[in-house]
């Protein structure tokens, strides 16, 4: 027992872009700002590199490649035989399945109305607009209403002019609806949780995402009225989720048969955390080198959506880790539900918000935020669960 105990306290993050992945943020934050202020036709050029569907821009290729390299390493960790063993555990599997997609999704999506509708709307201006792509398939003339939205001509293709704050409250409520299937793997293992109940919920969470994220994205953003482009939230889904789930499980089957689990686990994940975190930077520079005149315009901008999301971290891990506690759960398995419903799965998040409204949208820029206060802030929620093992049962 001894033993196990002192490697607990050994447990830290062992890849130095995991360890500073706040500050490998700010740095592409800065270097997307410069990079779109003394060569911006570099971040134009690669932003119209996309996939068209009746002449509309649907999918941008440079973003597309970047997530698939971000989402690949984590599915291809996961091992979805666990899944046929969840029911073992019974109501931790419930507990968290519930607060990720009953809870979390409506929670987000009022205190965020709550704070860039009301609270915050005269600061970043009751006037502020911003310009985000027509929804997949519909094409009106300029002019039309949709949504909140009115139809308008930017370098001669239509786009719909909507409330900034609205822009902002959209890339929140997609990242309310998205648990995380990747960092969390990390949270669940420093704060000495359960790593198995941890990688099962990793791949329940990501089968449930084939088949809630666009449902309840579709939902929260009509009722938002924002615009519920269906059909590219159904395409989002299949690219962003479903092919490197898909790839990950195939390839993952393929190279334990040919090398076996000895070698999968010791050598090849071992090289497949940088390329998440480096796939995740690059895609970041591209995001703010459009947003840099925005931000440098009104720099609190970044604070105004991040208190919202703050808020709604520490209050998901509240109840995650009440419920927990109520339900007489151990600590090894209360730690990874309220971790689990506490970070967001901002991979997904940021692919779905360029997709549904443009690289250049402040929905982007909502979901960029979120992978800025997720390490700082999921650190703390940490530290709070260690401190506090006591108060559960063994």
């Amino acid at each position: 027992m001894r033993k196990s105990t002192n490697t607990s306290h050994e447990r830290k993050m062992s890849s130095i872009f995991e360890r500073y992945l706040t500050v490998w943020v700010l740095l592409c934050i800065i270097g997307g700002i410069v990079l779109g202020k003394i060569a911006p036709e570099v971040a134009k050029t690669l932003d119209s590199m996309t996939l068209r569907i009746d002449g509309a821009p649907v999918v941008s290729i440079p973003i597309a490649v970047c997530l698939f390299f971000m989402m690949y390493p984590i599915m291809v960790k996961i091992d979805f035989t666990r899944v046929v063993t969840a029911g073992r555990s019974g109501r931790p599997v419930f507990l968290t399945l519930f607060i990720n997609w009953a809870v979390k999704p409506f929670t987000m999506y009022a205190i965020s109305l709550f704070f860039l509708g009301i609270l915050f709307k005269g600061m970043i201006g009751v006037e502020a607009v911003d310009l985000v792509k027509m929804p997949f398939g519909l094409d009106l003339p300029v002019g039309a209403r949709h949504g909140a939205g009115v139809v308008v001509l930017s370098d001669g293709i239509k786009m719909l002019e909507i409330p900034l704050w609205r822009s902002y409250f959209a890339g929140c409520i997609l990242l309310g609806i998205a648990p995380c299937t990747a960092m969390v793997l990390v949270w669940g293992y420093l704060a000495r949780g359960n790593d198995g109940l941890t990688l099962v919920m990793v791949a329940l969470n990501s089968l449930t995402m084939l088949l809630l994220y666009g449902v309840l994205g579709g939902f929260l953003l009509g009722v938002g009225r924002l615009p519920i482009p269906w059909q590219a939230l159904l395409l989002s889904v299949g690219i962003y989720v479903a092919l490197p789930l898909v790839a990950g499980y195939v390839s993952r089957r393929w190279l334990i048969h040919i090398h076996g689990d000895v070698w999968f686990q010791e050598k090849f994940l071992h090289h497949l955390t940088p390329v998440t975190i480096s796939a995740l930077l690059v895609t970041l520079v591209l995001l703010f080198s459009f947003k840099g005149e925005v931000i440098l315009a009104n720099p609190l901008t970044i604070l105004w959506v991040s208190i919202p999301l703050f808020i709604q971290t520490i209050l998901i891990f509240i109840i995650g880790y009440g419920a927990a506690r109520a339900l007489n759960l151990s600590y090894q398995d209360a730690a990874p539900v309220a971790m689990i419903g506490a970070s967001n799965h901002f991979e997904v998040a940021i692919a779905t918000s360029v997709m549904l409204f443009g690289l250049s949208s402040g929905a982007a820029l909502a979901t960029v935020v979120g992978v800025l206060i997720e390490v700082p802030v999921m650190l703390m929620l940490v530290k709070i669960c260690i401190m506090t093992q006591h108060w559960f049962t063994k």
